[in-house]
């Protein structure tokens, strides 16, 4: 094989692998790290509401540095963040549409409380 040549190698090309890499290894360990900090915030003796907050707060930052890194939008044009973005407003729409319309309080069974209020008519095949 042949060495790169001097030019390539003053002119940089070499650089941005190494320093992807770094990027990356420096990416997971600010992962890892919200990860501990998601696990010790549920052990936490707070407010349910808080918890939760957070929760959601530290999964929103995480999903928005892998997908800005691991999915490399940080390396593509503008429109290709744009299209994935109009998807993902669209499927949280769809996702936040479907968790109203079907609530808990559609799936609660019925009982016989509530079959008696419900008038039966029945046919007979007299008229």
């Amino acid at each position: 094989m042949s060495a790169p040549s001097p030019a390539l190698a003053a002119a940089g090309h070499d650089a941005p692998q190494e320093s992807k890499f770094h990027l990356l290894v420096q990416m997971a360990m600010v992962l890892a790290i919200i990860t501990g900090a998601e696990v010790l915030l549920v052990y936490l003796p707070l407010p349910k509401w808080l918890i939760i907050t957070g929760l959601m707060t530290l999964l929103t930052v995480k999903f928005v540095l892998g997908v800005w890194l691991f999915m490399h939008l940080k390396w593509d044009k503008l429109f290709c963040t744009v299209l994935f973005l109009i998807g993902l407003i669209l499927a949280g729409g769809t996702a936040a549409a479907l968790l109203v319309l079907f609530n808990d309080h559609d799936s609660v069974p019925l009982t016989s409380k509530d079959l008696t209020s419900v008038p039966i008519v029945r046919t007979s095949g007299v008229v």
